[in-house]
Parts: structure tokens; C-alpha cells; sequence
């Protein structure tokens, strides 16, 4: 069997051991390169890790196949383009943090109920942001859990505004937002309300509120909510 090497490394990055093994041990390999350490060899990258140097060349193909790696001629390791991708990818939501954050917190100042933005993330809906209520008594949804695209009232505006067609979502193009009750769980009730950029739908604003509290009324402030931040994105509030 290949040994370790027995030198100490000078930062050592731990392998989690809660996930999936392998794809834990490719990303601390990630985790060493930093503004600092922007190139690597592999006994850098073997006494960083604790990972044998054939683990380790496993794990770097991997990462070469996803392009997130690249292995240069004199054998060092750097950062692929692919990371490239997704720091862009990461400042556009950073960039959309800063407008819609201040969004949810108005909203959620001015209603006393929980704020969100949702995208679509596949067949069902991602929690991008989210600023909770100061309420005892609300729903506990998080920034990255995922919901159904086909129940709620994001779900509903969501598909609305990606062209699905029947009254229901007639109605909603026509309204510009959406209040209903206990429709994904009975307990929860939720108003919704479309975000455009000028490239069309980017996601909705939604408030969420336990069914008791449920206050149709409350759909003005949501829309204009939504409608703020969109002429703030640079999108039009308007029925496509």
C-alpha cells in the first residue's frame, strides 16, 4: 500500500466525513487554492489533504473532467475555467442579493410576515432569499430548501409567468399576483407576485403566513413589492 507522506503540511484542509466520500475528498482539494496559493503540486496537495498521492490523482482527474482543475505542463495544479463560471455566477446573486434583501425587509417590515424570493431550480422552486418575521408563529422555510413548482403560490406564479396555460393562470398574468390559502400545506398561506429583469421573469416575491393570519388584503403590498424591484432590475411590471 502507498504510504502518506510523513511531512507536515502547512495548511491542512479536513475532509468532511458526513457526505459522499469521494466528492468531499475533491472538494478539499478545492478548498487549497486561494489568492495565495493559486497553483499546487501533487505532494502539496497529498500532505494538505492527508490523501495517498494515487486518492489524490483520482479525485484531480475528476476534477480535470469537470474543468474545474487543470494540470499545467510543469505538472502543477491550478483552477480551471469552469470556476470562472461559477464566480460569475455567484456575483450576479451576490448583485441580486443587494437589491432584493432590502426588498423582503420592507416587505416584511411594513406586512409583519415572512418575506422570500424564489427561483425556479428544475421541477420545483429554490428559496434564493429569505427574511423571516419577528411573528412566534410562523413557517420555517430556509434560503436553499426547495419547494414544489406545482403548489403555493410561488409554484403557481412561477408557472404562470413561464406561460402555462388555463384560467387559473389567466388570472394570475392578469392580476400580476397571487393570494391563496393552504394550498401547498393547509397550515401556511401564502401571496406571490412576479420579479422581472429586462430579460423577462427572473423570480417571484412571495410572503408566507399561517393560514389563521391569512390577509388577502396584504396582495397590494406584495405586488408593489415586486413591482419595485423590478423597475429597480430593470424589468417592466406588466402581464405577458
Amino acid at each position: 500500500m502507498p504510504k502518506k507522506s510523513s511531512k507536515p503540511a502547512t495548511e491542512s484542509i479536513p475532509i468532511s466525513t458526513s457526505g459522499v466520500a469521494a466528492v468531499d475528498k475533491a472538494l478539499a482539494i478545492l478548498r487549497l487554492f486561494s489568492s495565495t496559493q493559486r497553483e499546487l503540486s501533487l505532494h502539496q496537495i497529498s500532505t494538505s489533504t492527508g490523501l495517498y498521492k494515487s486518492t489524490a490523482l483520482r479525485m484531480l482527474a475528476s476534477l480535470g473532467n469537470a474543468l474545474l482543475v487543470m494540470k499545467r505542463a510543469d505538472g502543477m495544479y491550478v483552477l480551471g475555467p469552469a470556476i470562472a463560471s461559477l464566480n460569475t455566477a455567484y456575483q450576479e446573486q451576490e448583485s441580486l442579493g443587494m437589491a432584493i434583501i432590502p426588498a423582503l425587509e420592507n416587505l416584511v417590515k411594513s406586512t409583519q410576515e415572512s418575506a422570500a424570493f424564489h427561483v425556479r431550480e428544475g421541477n420545483k422552486r429554490l428559496c434564493l432569499f429569505r427574511v423571516d418575521s419577528q411573528q412566534a408563529l410562523r413557517d420555517h422555510i430556509k434560503v436553499g430548501d426547495l419547494l414544489p413548482i406545482d403548489k403555493g403560490a410561488g409554484g403557481k406564479v412561477l408557472q404562470a409567468f413561464e406561460g402555462a396555460t388555463g384560467k387559473v393562470f389567466n388570472q394570475i398574468r392578469s392580476d400580476m399576483v397571487l393570494a391563496i390559502s393552504g394550498d401547498r400545506t393547509k397550515e401556511i398561506s401564502g401571496i406571490s407576485a412576479p420579479v422581472f429583469t429586462a430579460d423577462g421573469l427572473i423570480g417571484v416575491i412571495t410572503l408566507t403566513m399561517p393560514t389563521y393570519r391569512f390577509d388577502p388584503s396584504k396582495a397590494l403590498a406584495v405586488k408593489a413589492s415586486a413591482k419595485m424591484l423590478t423597475e429597480l432590475l430593470g424589468g417592466q411590471f406588466t402581464s405577458r
